[in-house]
């Protein structure tokens, strides 16, 4: 009836994927901060801005779904 994702997971796991997170946040921050923000890249014009800020958005998303899955299959 329980499968054997209900087991607790190793301290450093944790610690890794607690990082991992934070890493996500801060990356995806980053990117709004690259679009919304005038003062940074400010020699951009606003397109390229918002194609930028886009990619590291992506690349945010891409890594957590990365440390997701690789979680999955370690279980």
């Amino acid at each position: 009836m329980f499968t054997d994702n209900n087991k607790q997971k190793s301290p450093s796991r944790r610690f890794l994927l607690i990082l991992g997170a934070v890493v996500f946040i801060a990356i995806f921050a980053w990117g709004l901060m690259v679009i919304f923000d005038d003062k940074l890249f400010s020699n951009l014009p606003k397109t390229q801005k918002v194609l930028f800020g886009s990619l590291i958005i992506l690349y945010a998303v891409l890594r957590i779904s990365r440390i997701f899955k690789k979680n999955n299959d370690q279980v």
